[in-house]
């Protein structure tokens, strides 16, 4: 009886160390691509129950790609920007989670294989979804959104009034920090995004302090240089472009080490800016363009600019020669390849005045000084040579023959230096070329009219123009002109007419003198020897009817 009882008790042992083998030993059940996943599993918003792993990997993809269109807010202190998510190369960033769903149930001891298929009959089980961002595309995002994104810091400035300068103070700006700002935006997406709109992503921002300090300021005080030429002769839509641009760089500060532009400043050239229709250069001639005088302005201050002895880094004479100031001494701007640029080369900002008065154009420029009061610059122009313009004649359909007149005034050609001279208490020390121009010469243009009814008259015309000498050209024009032609056709209307009329009256004495026809003269008239024997009479008959034929030809 022991002995069962011993034997009974053994068996009971091993079988509950059996039993807790079964239920406490892990089991790990091998899942591969077919495994389905259980039901009631969703990675992030997709249900992903009873795919296998490749087909849960589909959904997701196709989810992202799903909420590409999507755009996230960038912001940097009060600016921001749009994005579309799209832009930033966005993948799942953890597609591990499929393989480990897969085996929901089917790894771990029986224990835990029960519980993980028990708890997804009560709830779902729900894996977070994160996202990889391309680190190069980010860098790409934030680089080409800089501008919008940054705040630039607004330099102090002057204003003058009544002889003094007032400090305006500067404002902070903003910069992004490129590096802090991808890092910033990898953890987002890795983390935070979840494939819907979300508040503004706040990026890293330096900020960015002004320049110009009220004791850096404080230095402008002298005038270094000035200059000022006269437009009292220019139309009112010059004038108005004049003094556009004058106000446009007036109160401009330029610190030390800045270059400025005069075209970025004055520019662009329409009517929303200010700027009327005048005369320009263009290819020789003189057209009608928004902003016509503008030169006049870039020449003004370029003249109180070289007085202050700054330093020019791009300057263009007149294709044409200008009338407002010596040869050499001119600055043109024309589109983006003819400016007027300069450094400050001092140490101290400079502030530039511009202003009109009495159909006179101002600009000085004011800095700290620092030349020696004894000494004086001075710029003197040499003119090299000359070029006679002439005359051209254009041909015009436009116009009826006869109509001659003026299209454009002749310019002169000329070469010329611009010297620049030094001197200290009133001895010159130093003459040095300071600059050298070329201005075409451009011939005075004449447009003749040519337009005509008669193909004749319009060749005559068009081969008088090619002469291009002005005599031929007025003498056909006198010959050919519809007034001319028209006299012309008159007098030989008349002409025919006489003739006709005069043709006409000889034919009738003509028929008066002849005998009707048919008839005998009486036999007593008859002369003696016969009709064989002509008479005085017939032969006279006979001369007058060679007359006539001859008058018919």
């Amino acid at each position: 009886m022991k002995s069962w009882k011993k034997y009974l008790s053994i068996a009971g042992v091993l079988f509950v160390l059996a039993l807790t083998a079964v239920v406490t030993i892990p089991v790990n059940a091998e899942t591969d691509e077919t495994s389905t996943i259980p039901q009631r599993v969703y990675f992030g918003e997709v249900s992903v129950g009873g795919m296998t792993q490749e087909e849960a990997k589909e959904a997701v993809e196709e989810y992202i790609s799903s909420n590409l269109n999507q755009t996230v807010t960038l912001q940097a202190g009060k600016n921001t920007v749009q994005v579309p998510v799209s832009q930033f190369g966005i993948s799942w960033g953890n597609p591990e989670i499929a393989e480990e769903a897969a085996g929901l149930g089917k790894s771990g001891n029986l224990i835990a294989r029960y519980k993980a298929m028990k708890d997804l009959e009560n709830e779902d089980k729900v894996y977070e979804l994160s996202y990889k961002a391309d680190e190069g595309m980010i860098s790409q995002v934030l680089e080409s959104n800089a501008q919008t994104l940054n705040t630039e810091a607004k330099d102090g400035g002057l204003t003058r009034a009544n002889g003094a300068f007032t400090v305006v103070p500067g404002s902070q700006g903003v910069s992004i920090n490129i590096d802090d700002s991808k890092e910033i935006l990898e953890k987002y997406f890795s983390s935070q995004w979840k494939g819907t709109v979300s508040d503004p992503i706040e990026l890293a921002a330096d900020v960015v302090e002004p320049r110009g300090s009220e004791e850096e300021l404080g230095k402008v005080k002298d005038l270094l240089g000035g200059f000022h030429t006269s437009y009292s002769s220019s139309g009112a839509g010059r004038s108005k472009n004049v003094e556009n641009g004058a106000s446009l760089i007036n109160g401009s500060v330029v610190y030390p080490g800045d270059t400025f532009s005069v075209y970025e400043a004055v520019s662009p050239f329409d009517a929303e800016h200010g700027y009327e229709l005048a005369g320009s250069y263009e290819n020789g001639t003189t057209v009608e363009t928004y902003g016509g005088g503008i030169c006049q302005v870039s020449t003004t201050l370029y003249n109180a600019v070289i007085r202050a002895e700054l330093e020019i880094t791009e300057r263009s004479n007149h294709s044409m020669i200008v009338g407002y100031v010596d040869p050499s001494a001119d600055a043109a701007i024309a589109g983006t390849y003819k400016d007027l640029k300069f450094t400050n080369n001092t140490d101290a900002p400079i502030y530039i005045e511009g202003y009109t008065e009495g159909r006179e154009l101002y600009f000085n420029v004011f800095g700290e000084e620092t030349r020696p009061a004894n000494r004086e610059v001075s710029f003197v122009s040499e003119t090299l040579s000359t070029t006679e313009p002439g005359t051209q004649y254009q041909a015009s359909s436009g116009h009826a023959i006869g109509y001659i007149s003026q299209k454009q005034s002749s310019h002169t050609g000329y070469t010329a230096q611009l010297w620049k001279v030094v001197t200290v208490d009133g001895v010159e020390k130093s003459r040095e070329i300071f600059n050298k121009s070329t201005y075409k010469a451009s011939p005075r243009i004449v447009v003749v009219g040519t337009a005509s009814a008669n193909p004749e008259a319009v060749n005559a015309m068009n081969a008088a123009v090619g002469s291009q000498n002005e005599g031929t050209i007025r003498a056909a024009a006198a010959q050919w002109n519809d007034a001319a032609q028209a006299a012309a056709q008159q007098a030989a209307q008349q002409a025919a007419e006489a003739a006709a009329q005069q043709a006409a009256q000889q034919q009738q004495q003509q028929q008066q003198q002849q005998p009707p026809e048919g008839g005998e003269k009486p036999k007593d008239e008859q002369p003696e020897g016969g009709d064989d024997k002509p008479s005085k009479n017939d032969k006279n008959d006979k001369e007058d009817e060679g007359e006539d034929e001859g008058d018919e030809e």
